[in-house]
């Protein structure tokens, strides 16, 4: 006979023990074998079907309990069973006895009243929320069960019982019919009997606590939460899952209103921007819970609430849950119930620091194990570890270590717990004003004005009252009004410019009816101070912001001047994006915002590195054209996994970049050229590919409520606007060869892959070469070229006193030209020149193999460089065109013309 070590240490396990024997019953035998494996939902539901010669459901359900109750107990003290399997077990008792509760009581009442259905027909079932750690699968072991009773609609009973005969009275609504099944669940479940009880029901978390209807409909769900749901209503539904339903429906159906219910809920609680107004309301929620607390805690010997104390089980629930209600709208791998997945997803992200996510899970553990050991003694509610030596050491020994160890780690675990939650909860996030990160500078507009005299001051002053004179605030709400009259505070005494404040003005119109954003700036000083830098820096700069206001959330995080690890993100998009649906189907919309969300982000941080002088104009375009790259993988991989007709696991496509892709100098604006190629022999190879093809323009191309993430120009394709949108391999070698004019040729010269099927692009690349290595006629090649460029000057005509960087006579498309003409004109015998490097690079290999002269290639590719400055520094002021005085720009001019002339034999 085994001695079970939950006698030494549990008068509930002993009471309980005493009357199966009582009843008939062979506890020592029966716990033996329950204990030899994990208690789970499989071995669960055998006790319960073991268990059939009690035919009364009361008794039986809570003979079911016991039992669960005494090999969890036995298992958890013997340090056989991990917190996972005891909180599992528990949650599975719930789902189960909830489950049989509802099918008993609504098999009893169909007997008298019929089935309910709504005006189709269909069976309308009971359905039981579980809330808080029921709907997480964290049930202690003598939780309350919250629950929310729910029907899909109203409906009345059709008058049948079970066999299809008349039932015995008139019919009943549906909603009467599920409050009384409602009730009689409660009574199964929280009845205390000679048997004891099941669960302690908690119903108050329904819409309008104890004074609203026990069971509500989704219609009256969906517009509680829409008139009257309140922040602390959206932490309980974070974790609302259905663990039960009635009898009535198939699974189809179940599945259905399961897929329902999400789609009320989850707009409720998680919102699609970055929810900062939460702080606040965590803050006062977690006051009030605090102050109930010390409460109980005055009324009581000195000790510890493990689970609402401080540092205790509820703070580590509330950092998991702010990360989620902040951002789980727009990150969907945040929405997971369980607190210790959702650390590990915030740590993954960098939201949490590894370390303090690790701490925080290790805690949560500790003080979930201690909670249960307090609970185990009486099978009672209660929290509270009282701070008696008697107390502490009886814990320590049921968690199997000694009082002298168990004492310091408590108070090292509350510690950290405290310092993690107050950090997080801090008005300003912990940042302090003294906090070192780079001054952004300005590029392409006045640098931030000290605004010491009295007429710069004057102009600020009236700017700012110009906007709270403004329709736009005055419709905002009084918090609102307040918080831009704060801000704009805060700016003047920075001294900011007036430029720089009108800005801003234009800012906080576009937010002031999106106070989340208000209260972004309110709770994160230094994320202020980060835009009034940017505004300062940069009209384009504060265009993008104030177009895309999301991307506050950006300025708050650590790493913001770090390079990117752009294979990770590619991997994180990519998985939210597929994890983006609406029940087993893909959400399309959403997953089209948050590939936008996601660049636009990754856009704005190179454009604070740049702004903060830790980028060059060159790796700026570097790092713009690898984003393009991985955004085009991501969008070719999703679209052909929705697509339906397609016929392999992945497809043998590629995209082509050319222009400034191509040549890696994309800027922030700029549209993608590309062409579209594939290589498969399959029958349905054409019609997927073009589908494809035609998805993915429209995919990157669209205006969503989240904005646009390129312009895609498709016209460099074989035949142009008149060609296919997708090309075989095959046919594009047949074109370019008999077909491509030079300018196309041209264009080659700039093109790579950079998306889909590597083979084909490796096919591409070797292609590329080999045409570009042909020998050409150079008199007849210059000639083309020359008619080439005439034709682009004179469609873009300069009718200004400036000089045009890009398309007047000496400027960027000359050298660009010259490139060209010298990779097509000597490629065949200079090899070097065939690779796709960069004008500058190509121009300093062309003066290296004497093919121009080597100065003047230098001072050219000088010109290029400075150009690009030019240009990227008068977009980022705001200016229409890259335009400069002819002043400015001689000396590149003439270097530039002089090389044409040189090359090209035609000035």
């Amino acid at each position: 006979m085994m001695t079970f070590v939950a006698e030494q240490h549990s008068d509930f396990f002993v009471r309980t023990i005493n009357g199966l024997v009582a009843r008939g019953a062979d506890p020592t035998r029966t716990l033996n074998e329950l204990v030899a494996r994990p208690v789970d939902k499989i071995s669960i539901g055998e006790i319960y079907e073991s268990l059939d010669a009690i035919t009364d459901v009361e008794a039986r359900l809570r003979r079911l309990r016991q039992w669960v109750m005494l090999a969890l107990m036995e298992r958890d003290l013997r340090g056989d069973a991990p917190l996972s399997e005891v909180c599992g077990a528990m949650t599975a008792l719930a789902e189960l006895t909830t489950g049989e509760a509802i099918r008993a009581a609504s098999l009893e009442l169909r007997e008298q009243f019929g089935t309910p259905r709504d005006g189709a027909g269909c069976p309308i079932d009971l359905i039981a929320v579980g809330m808080g750690k029921a709907g997480a699968h964290e049930l202690n072991v003598s939780s309350d069960l919250d629950l929310v009773f729910l029907i899909r609609s109203d409906g009345e009973t059709d008058g049948l019982d079970g066999e299809g005969n008349p039932s015995r009275r008139s019919s009943l609504s549906a909603n009467e019919f599920a409050h009384r099944v409602a009730r009689r669940v409660i009574n199964l479940l929280a009845e205390t009997t000679a048997e004891g009880f099941v669960f302690r029901v908690d119903t108050r978390l329904r819409p309008n606590g104890d004074s609203g209807p026990l069971v509500c409909t989704f219609g009256a769900l969906e517009a509680y939460f829409q008139a009257q749901g309140r922040e602390w209503e959206r932490f309980a539904w974070l974790k609302g899952r259905v663990i039960a339903e009635g009898p009535f429906a198939d699974l189809a159906r179940h599945q259905a209103d399961r897929l329902a219910l999400d789609m009320i809920v989850e707009p409720f609680v998680f919102r699609r921007y970055l929810d900062y107004e939460i702080f606040q309301a965590l803050r006062e929620l977690h006051a009030l819970i605090r102050q109930e607390a010390r409460k109980r805690d005055a009324r009581r010997a000195e000790g510890l609430d493990v689970k609402l104390g401080r540092g205790g089980i509820r703070e580590i629930e509330f950092v998991a849950q702010l990360f989620q209600i902040v951002r789980g709208g727009r990150d969907p791998g945040l929405r997971d119930r369980a607190t210790l997945t959702t650390l590990g997803a915030l740590a993954s992200r960098g939201l949490l620091d590894d370390g303090e996510a690790a701490s925080l899970g290790e805690a949560y553990a500790f003080l979930r194990r201690i909670e249960h050991m307090i609970q185990y003694r009486h099978d009672q509610q209660t929290h509270f570890l009282p701070a008696t030596t008697s107390d502490h050491e009886h814990i320590a020994a049921m968690l199997g270590i000694a009082t002298d160890d168990f004492e310091p780690r408590l108070a090292k675990t509350v510690q950290v717990v405290e310092q993690v939650f107050d950090a997080l909860l801090r008005p300003d996030n912990g940042q302090t004003q003294d906090e070192v990160s780079p001054t952004m500078r300005p590029i392409g507009a006045e640098a931030p004005g000290e605004a010491s005299d009295a007429q710069e001051r004057a102009k600020v002053e009236q700017v700012f009252e110009s906007m709270l004179a403004g329709s736009r605030y005055q419709a905002a709400r009084p918090s609102a009004q307040q918080a831009i009259r704060s801000l704009l505070t805060q700016a003047e005494q920075t001294g900011i410019s007036a430029p720089a404040a009108l800005r801003l003005t234009r800012l906080l119109e576009a937010i002031c009816r999106r106070p989340a954003y208000l209260a972004l700036l309110a709770e994160f000083p230094l994320a202020f101070e980060r835009v009034l830098e940017m505004l300062s820096a940069s009209e384009w700069a504060a265009d993008f912001l104030t177009r895309h206001p999301v991307l506050l959330d950006e300025l708050i995080d650590g790493n913001l001047f770090e390079a990117t690890d752009f294979a990770a993100w590619q991997r994180e998009l990519a998985d939210a994006i597929g994890m983006a649906r609406l029940g087993d189907a893909p959400d399309t919309e959403r997953q089209m915002d948050l590939a936008r969300e996601s660049h636009h982000a990754q856009f704005f941080r190179v454009l604070a590195r740049e702004l903060a002088g830790l980028l060059t104009v060159e790796r700026v375009s570097d790092e713009l054209s690898e984003i393009a790259d991985r955004v085009l993988q991501v969008a070719i991989d999703t679209v052909w996994s929705q697509l339906k007709k397609r016929f392999r696991e992945q497809p043998r496509f590629a995209a082509i970049a050319y222009g400034r892709l191509g040549g890696r100098e994309l800027g922030y604006a700029s549209d993608l050229d590309l062409v579209f190629l594939f290589d498969d022999d399959d029958p349905a190879a054409l019609e997927a590919y073009s589908r494809l093809a035609q998805r993915v323009s429209t995919w990157l191309s669209t205006r969503t409520a989240a904005g646009q993430l390129f312009d895609i120009d498709l016209r460099l394709r074989p035949n142009g606007d008149a060609g296919m949108v997708v090309t075989s391999v095959r046919g594009f070698e047949s074109y370019q060869r008999e077909s491509a004019w030079v300018w196309e040729h041209q264009a080659l010269t700039r093109a790579r892959f950079c998306a889909g099927d590597p083979a084909v692009g490796t096919w591409f690349e070797k292609f590329r070469r080999q045409l570009l290595a042909e020998p050409r006629a150079l008199d007849a090649l210059a000639a083309s070229i020359r008619d080439m460029r005439r034709k682009m000057h004179d469609g873009h005509p300069n009718r200004s006193e400036l000089f045009d960087l890009k398309h007047d006579s000496g400027g960027m498309v000359d050298i660009e030209f010259i490139v060209q003409f010298l990779v097509l004109g000597h490629a065949h015998s200079h090899p070097e020149l065939l690779d796709n490097a960069g004008n500058i690079a190509l121009l300093g290999r062309a003066g290296s193999a004497g093919l121009i002269d080597a100065g003047l290639a230098r001072q050219v590719a000088d010109a290029y460089r400075e150009y690009r400055r030019w240009q990227h520094a008068l977009r980022m002021g705001g200016a229409k065109y890259a335009r400069v005085t002819h002043e400015r720009a001689q000396a590149q001019r003439e270097a530039v013309r002089t090389l044409w002339n040189g090359t090209m034999g035609d000035g």
